[in-house]
């Protein structure tokens, strides 16, 4: 008889549930077993946090619980130095150049995982030094926003792919693709923000418990 997910124990995905400004979306991914929890220190994101904002969300993740990522675009060594005066991060998500992301490394002794952007499977770092990658689509011309901005990648692009350091696929990602996702591209992890939102910030609980779910069964499809 063929194992079913009801069977056997879940393969390993993670996810990292982003963009969270309020306690709701916060305490539901905890509670649905997010791998990671993200914080944006962007100012024109809809999703932005300010540091005394995300202060006491992410006091809220009990010990043992998901790890804090707080999400820097371009960032100088104040800003952050300033973020992680006030909250407590167990690492970053970095919009910049790699050369800038290692600096950035070097002088906060945090885990960096490097956003990005791809278009082909040319785009697809064969190298890197940092501690992990964030692989989504590029921006849009004209786009305001770094990142995949609510668009998915050919999720068929990293097959194959010898990736250097851990990944996670991001951008577009929804309840209803993500098991796709995973299945037709081998993701390890996925990170999902504007896909689990009743409107621009606002995370609602069931969708989180939703595409966490979703995630799981897509992980017993990976090639």
């Amino acid at each position: 008889m063929t194992d079913s997910p009801a069977d056997t124990a879940a393969p390993p995905i993670g996810i990292k549930i982003c963009g969270l400004t309020e306690p709701e979306g916060l305490d539901a991914a905890i509670a649905h077993g997010a791998d990671w929890v993200g914080f944006v220190f962007f100012a024109r994101s809809p999703r932005a946090v300010t540091p005394a904002q995300a202060a006491p969300l992410a006091a809220r993740v009990p010990p043992g619980g998901p790890q804090r990522i707080g999400l820097f675009v371009a960032p100088d060594d104040d800003a952050i130095a300033e973020t992680l005066d006030a909250v407590a991060l167990d690492g970053l998500q970095i919009y910049a150049p790699e050369a800038r992301a290692l600096e950035i490394r070097e002088r906060f002794r945090l885990p960096v995982w490097h956003a990005r952007g791809v278009t082909t499977t040319a785009d697809l770092p064969a190298t890197s030094r940092l501690d992990g990658l964030v692989i989504e689509s590029r921006p849009p011309a004209g786009a305001d926003l770094p990142g995949g901005n609510a668009q998915p990648i050919d999720w068929t692009l990293p097959i194959g792919w010898q990736a250097p350091v851990p990944w996670m696929l991001a951008g577009g990602l929804t309840p209803e693709t993500v098991a796709l996702a995973i299945a037709l591209s081998g993701a390890p992890a996925v990170d999902v923000s504007s896909g689990v939102e009743s409107a621009p910030g606002r995370k609602d609980a069931r969708l989180i418990a939703r595409f966490i779910q979703a995630a799981r069964q897509g992980a017993y499809q990976r090639p």
